[in-house]
């Protein structure tokens, strides 16, 4: 199938940024979401994103125009009945995937691909509500997704080759790499990331060191771009306390045991830079 048009179920920080990067690509994007001001908030962060390129002479005012006339914003999933392929960038959930994805079996065609944008839960288990396993994959974006350029695609128990042959050209349709996992808790990339951050919050816990020297370690010993605790602060510690609970959950190995500390700060709400207060100050 010829994909040019994509549904992106989710108006949030992921799914706007999913939505940019489809229809800075030249496709046609429907975003979705639950209320009209989810969806039009999503819609200013990507006006918001392009404008800044502007400023950085990254873009002209008529290339803005031909991106935002690619998009266009709705409440009402069966608006994405004429999508050839449909993205979901909902909370991290797995009972709201589910129900999502019912809908948008009902709502969608049979020839309709879909993808969701988990970045640790199990694809097989989404994928069997649908009357299509077979044309259902993970597709797991970065934060910022405008930046980032890697994309994880991720086989569930039944996916056929014809969808990985058509998502992997999308991928690339959208200026992004991808690579590919196999369906195992947190996939690749976070599998190795995630405990790393939580080995830099025991550091902390323990004494051994200051999270500014713990981070400023990371960054000049071994290159990080962002200190651990810091890209911490970014993901949300609350994201990332689930994230490592799901780990926890789903191999029951102690090695993968969050650290109290991060439970402790979640419970005090001190969830990182979207508070105001995290393993850092931002306030």
């Amino acid at each position: 199938m010829n994909i040019r048009k994509i549904g992106v179920i989710g108006a949030g920080i992921m799914g706007s940024g999913i939505a940019q990067v489809a229809a800075q690509a030249g496709f046609k994007v429907i975003l979705r979401d639950i209320n009209q001001d989810l969806v039009d908030h999503g819609l200013a962060k990507i006006r918001n994103n392009l404008e800044k390129d502007k400023s950085k002479g990254k873009r002209t005012e008529e290339g803005i125009k031909s991106i935002l006339n690619n998009l266009e914003g709705t409440v009402n999933i069966s608006d994405l009945t004429s999508c050839h392929y449909a993205i979901e960038a909902a909370v991290e959930k797995i009972s709201i995937k589910k129900e999502i994805f019912r809908e948008l079996d009902k709502a969608c065609g049979p020839e309709t691909f879909f993808a969701t944008n988990t970045s640790g839960l199990s694809v097989t288990e989404i994928a069997g509500v649908t009357g299509r396993p077979h044309k259902f994959i993970g597709m797991h974006f970065f934060n910022p997704v405008p930046v980032m350029k890697l994309v994880e695609l991720v086989k569930g128990a039944k996916t056929d080759a014809n969808t990985v042959k058509t998502t992997t050209t999308l991928i690339k349709d959208f200026g992004k790499e991808a690579i590919f996992v196999e369906e195992a808790p947190l996939f690749a990339v976070n599998r190795i990331l995630v405990p790393m951050l939580n080995e830099a919050m025991f550091v902390l816990m323990e004494g051994i060191a200051s999270a500014e020297d713990i981070d400023k370690g990371m960054h000049l010993g071994a290159n990080h771009p962002i200190g651990p605790l810091a890209l911490s602060d970014m993901v949300g510690l609350d994201t990332l306390l689930f994230v490592m609970d799901t780990l926890y959950e789903e191999t029951r190995d102690s090695k993968y045991r969050p650290c109290p500390l991060l439970r402790k700060m979640v419970r005090a709400g001190n969830l990182g830079k979207k508070t105001g207060q995290g393993f850092y100050n931002y306030s």
